[in-house]
């Protein structure tokens, strides 16, 4: 075994997929057996989370980045990876995952007020018990009867502080506990049920909690329950409650926000239960074709409870509106209920976390220090344009189909033909650049002179090409490029295989937008008096803010500013005919620089009280130039100031977020396909157990690309995989 050869993968993209592929395939377990080459379009890893250092060393990012509490694999294998890395504290602060990743409790959503004004909903999410990634403490599995169970639970907690709230008295910190009654077999529980039901005994709030409570106890024994009988005793629970209520919070925002939620929790159990997803083995996937909205209205959620601020938010943090239309929110019900459930019972530690520098710095940096001392090769500047198919007459019977070359644009050469070194220190910390170091490239002065654009799909300028043949440059391939550039590298794949074209039809993405300021004021004198927070669900063009202010100290201005704030949303599609322009990207980089500063104008007031200068006029010289010295005369006023901020408009195919998209998700192809003999996929856009654009879905899609190769790691390790 020692004398054979190392089995050469190649993987294509550096994002979080391919990058966790690449860790996984080369873990000491693995003892050399896997030999790693990364190709990567341009001068940095990352993907959609890809950062770089602009002037002033400030972070450039594609979007506002937070990972959740409940990111079991990111967390695992980030914080394998700092552990691996073992930098020096006194040399780098950001030594330990710990230094990277700082909880945040602090959340909320922008809620409409029904007295006509936006009142952001500002919730302290508590800690639950241990970390993301603990090791050697695994989170149990989770059946869809616990998340119910939970669901009622917090229903019920909710209830005692509607109750609580009209006493004027405090609600307990904890939820009541379960109901006893009629606990044992069906029949007594039947015997219970069926009596609420007969004699109408849910007249009081207290009342409506122990039932919520017996429905507890009768998920315990399904299916041999009547199913018709659970769902007439949730009807009755919910008309009961809505009658309680719904007068009641008319004129409290609190508790109307509070009855939403109880509306919402109260849909999506009685839609378990009527869908029979507690004993469909596809579990959430069986509504998978229903949207959100659609399935929650279905299932006897109000219009008011729908269009709510938490609804709102699920749709903005998922940017899910079909090619970027704000009209046209939807997202898969079954994925839009698992995620929700995930996302608000498994975290731990805290809901977010953020992170203490550019997405770059925390986790691609550390991701190539560690590859690298591994023997992972990197190969950037090298743009993929075919996956070449063997030519199926060639095939020997028996043979499945394989992957026979890939095919590159070499976008710029090394000098000495040596690796690239993408990396800058910035103060102890290894970054990534916003630009390419040109010093180190063949003409690299001509290049920039000439503004090659690197990560551009609409910039095809190279200095050579490169084919990479099966045997020879690679025995493996794992194809983890962005969702919308699949159909441009696997033409012959989309061409020959229907599964491959149905997937490229239907599992569609949308680009998005993002813009950050630099403010000389402080939070507080904007008129936001809360702590720093992360908001979603407020206006559109920019739906969704993060105060950022802690990265101040990260980056190097002459006089640091006192708050920095991320915006970003989802952007309109353009028709197809406008994105073959040449100019496509930087009409849309236009585009974006005009929402921004319209918003900033007109909307952003409603969460800055004091961020306006006069009605319709934002407050311009808050914003930092970092080419400015502290005191001396601004190199612009007013509205032009805004130049000297950072924006984007993502619109190349590899920064394209993928959607979850109703009816789409059984067109997504799992890196467990074994249609190809040396070819496998890694990404958000797979089928990985949590089909949802985000860095937990990319994680446990390069794992299990790694388990499709090498075995491991097994599935049953791979947090949230429950897929047969």
């Amino acid at each position: 075994m020692s004398n054979q050869r190392p089995i050469q993968v190649a993987i294509i993209g550096g994002g979080c997929a391919g990058m966790t592929a690449a860790f996984e395939l080369t873990r000491p377990e693995h003892a050399g057996k896997y030999h790693v080459t990364v190709y990567q379009l341009g001068w940095r890893m990352g993907g959609k989370g890809a950062s770089g250092r602009g002037p002033a060393d400030r972070i450039h990012e594609h979007g506002l980045h937070l990972w959740m509490g409940f990111y079991e694999n990111a967390f695992r294998v980030m914080r394998e990876c700092y552990a691996e890395l073992k930098r020096d504290p006194t040399k780098c602060h950001i030594a330990d995952w710990r230094d990277a990743f700082t909880p945040d409790h602090f959340s909320g959503v922008a809620d409409w007020s029904p007295s006509g004004r936006w009142l952001p909903w500002r919730v302290n999410l508590p800690p639950f018990d241990g970390q993301p990634g603990d090791p050697g403490n695994p989170l149990p599995r989770w059946t869809i009867a616990d998340y119910l169970a939970r669901s009622l639970t917090l229903v019920r907690t909710l209830l005692t502080a509607v109750q609580h709230h009209e006493a004027s008295a405090p609600a307990p910190a904890t939820a009541p506990s379960p109901s006893t009654a009629g606990v044992g077999t069906p029949e007594s529980l039947l015997e219970d049920v069926s009596r609420l039901l007969k004699y109408g005994q849910l007249a009081t709030l207290a009342a409506i909690v122990e039932a919520l409570g017996l429905v507890e106890s009768v998920l315990g024994v399904l299916p041999r329950f009547p199913e018709s009988v659970l769902v007439r005793f949730l009807d009755a629970i919910s008309t009961a409650a809505r009658g309680q209520l719904e007068k009641v919070t008319e004129k409290d925002d609190e508790l109307r926000r509070l009855w939403e939620i109880i509306e919402l929790v109260l849909a999506v159990v009685r839609g378990s239960i009527r869908f029979r997803l507690l004993t469909d083995a596809r579990g959430f996937d069986a509504i998978d074709d229903y949207d959100c909205r659609e399935w929650l209205r279905l299932n006897g959620a109000s219009e008011r409870a729908i269009n709510s601020a938490f609804v709102r938010a699920l749709y903005d943090l998922a940017f899910a509106y079909e090619d970027g239309d704000f009209s046209r929110p939807r997202i898969a019900a079954g994925q839009a209920v698992r995620g929700a459930l995930r996302a608000f019972f498994t975290y731990r530690g805290a809901f977010f976390f953020k992170m203490r520098s550019g997405m770059g710095d925390i986790v691609f940096a550390p991701f190539y220090e560690v590859l690298e001392r591994r023997g992972v090769r990197f190969e950037f500047f090298h743009r993929l344009e075919n996956v070449k198919l063997a030519d199926a007459s060639r095939l020997k019977p028996g043979e499945r189909p394989y992957v026979e070359a890939l095919e590159f644009d070499v976008q710029a050469q090394v000098k000495g033909g040596g690796e690239y070194q993408p990396l800058v220190d910035v103060r102890g910390l290894p970054c990534w650049p916003a630009e390419p170091d040109y010093t180190q490239l063949v003409e690299g002065k001509r290049l920039k002179q000439e503004g090659w654009k690197f990560e551009s799909h609409w910039d095809k300028r190279k200095v050579g090409t490169k084919v990479l043949r099966v045997g020879e440059g690679f025995d493996f391939v794992v194809l983890a490029v962005g969702g919308g550039a699949v159909k441009h590298v696997t033409k012959e794949l989309v061409e020959r295989d229907a599964r491959w074209r149905e997937m490229v039809e239907r599992v569609k993405s949308v680009p998005t937008q993002a813009f950050q300021i630099w403010m000389s004021a402080g939070m507080r004198e904007l008129g936001w008096t809360e702590p720093p927070i992360n908001i979603s669900g407020f206006v559109e063009p920019f739906d969704t803010w993060a105060d950022m202010s802690h990265l101040a100290s990260e980056e190097s201005w002459k006089r640091p500013p006192r708050a920095i704030a991320y915006f970003c949303s989802a952007l309109p599609d353009a028709p197809e005919a406008e994105q073959q322009s040449p100019s496509f990207p930087e009409a849309q980089h236009e585009k974006v620089r005009r929402d921004a500063v319209r918003f900033l104008n007109r909307d952003i007031v409603h969460l800055w009280p004091r961020a306006q200068q006069k009605p319709g006029e934002f407050r311009w010289e808050l914003l930092m130039d970092p080419s400015e010295a502290p005191g001396s005369e601004p190199r612009a006023r007013g509205e032009a100031r805004f130049a000297s901020q950072y924006w984007t408009a993502n619109v190349n195919p590899t920064d394209r977020y993928t959607l979850s998209l109703p009816g789409s998700l059984r067109y997504r192809i799992s890196p467990l396909d074994p249609t190809y003999d040396n070819f496998t996929v890694a990404g958000d856009w797979t089928d990985c157990g949590f089909n949802e654009g985000c860095v937990e879905a990319a994680v446990m899609s390069g794992r299990l690309a790694s388990h499709a190769l090498s075995g491991l790691p097994r599935l049953e390790d791979i947090v949230g995989f429950d897929h047969p």
